[in-house]
């Protein structure tokens, strides 16, 4: 049967719009003018004689007809992307990586350019979260090749087999020098009273230390920060002390922005990598590269050079 289907780009200049909310987002993702984005969900609207967009062209929202297309829509062009990218295997193109924001900012995009020396046709595009990378559906953990995140220990999981171990997280209160030449924290007990720093993302960081330290979690109120960059930059500017895990913060106690006067205790999470299931070269060179690295990376108590 012959389908009868609307123009291809006015389907996804309109679902990239709906989906993202904006028409002008749409067309830095579609590489195309916002105007275009427009010209194209008008042409949609006329082919299936229905209103898509309500509203003011600044604010539009979606009518009930656009509400009901979306879904169906972003499904399909994600089951279209899968099922490409499942026969597209070569060494160039691009690999789309999720992973936390900290992560992503501290330890893989300072490393990112042996890879990208390694493999110069191969374009890592990084999104980022603050929450648990996990995605809920099939579909939506295929739209990234690979997912960095952490995993309780001894979670089990119906995807061993995609599953890459990377490293334990070990966490530990850091401090700028000159606020450590100002205070003495010899041990956790030094910690009480302090100007202690808490992430609203990971607001139980320093009970998980006390657990993981066995010690109690120190008691006193400090300022809050919305993402865990803000708190190590906190901490580096010597704004008080924060938990932090050790790979986090390797380069900035390396350069001597941040010490650990109590050292790094191993928690119950591992960061892990989740691949998609498409076989794929470039997938294979990224995690073949993410593994090496990860196993090189230096641990707490080591020289750091």
């Amino acid at each position: 049967m012959k389908r009868r289907l609307p123009p291809l780009n006015a389907l996804r200049a309109f679902e990239a719009a709906a989906r993202l909310g904006r028409m002008t987002t749409a067309a830095d993702e579609l590489a195309v003018t916002p105007g275009a984005i427009s010209r194209q969900v008008q042409q949609l609207e006329q082919s299936l004689g229905t209103v898509l967009f309500e509203g003011s062209k600044n604010r539009p929202q979606l009518s009930a007809m656009g509400r009901q297309l979306l879904p169906a829509l972003t499904a399909a062009f994600d089951q279209i992307d899968v099922a490409v990218n499942a026969v597209r295997s070569d060494n160039s193109g691009t690999l789309d990586v999720c992973c936390f924001n900290t992560f992503t900012l501290k330890w893989l995009i300072p490393r990112l350019y042996d890879f990208n020396s390694r493999y110069p046709d191969i374009d890592v595009r990084l999104s980022s979260t603050d929450r648990r990378p996990y995605a809920t559906t099939d579909t939506e953990q295929e739209r990234y090749d690979l997912v960095i995140s952490v995993d309780e220990a001894g979670e089990e999981s119906d995807d061993s087999d995609r599953i890459l171990p990377l490293f334990q997280e070990w966490l530990g209160p850091v401090l700028a020098p000159t606020l450590a030449a100002s205070i003495r924290i010899a041990t956790a007990n030094d910690l009480n009273g302090k100007a202690l720093l808490h992430t609203r993302t990971r607001a139980n960081a320093w009970q998980m230390w006390g657990l993981a330290a066995g010690c109690a979690a120190p008691v006193a109120e400090g300022r809050e920060f919305e993402h865990y960059y803000f708190t190590l930059e906190a901490a580096i500017a010597g704004l008080g002390i924060c938990i932090a895990p050790w790979h986090l913060v390797i380069d900035d106690i390396r350069s001597g922005r941040l010490i650990a006067p109590l050292g790094f205790s191993a928690s119950t999470y591992r960061y892990v990598a989740r691949r998609s299931r498409k076989q794929d070269k470039k997938l294979d060179l990224f995690c073949h590269w993410l593994q090496s690295l990860a196993a090189l990376s230096p641990l707490p108590g080591d020289k750091l050079e």
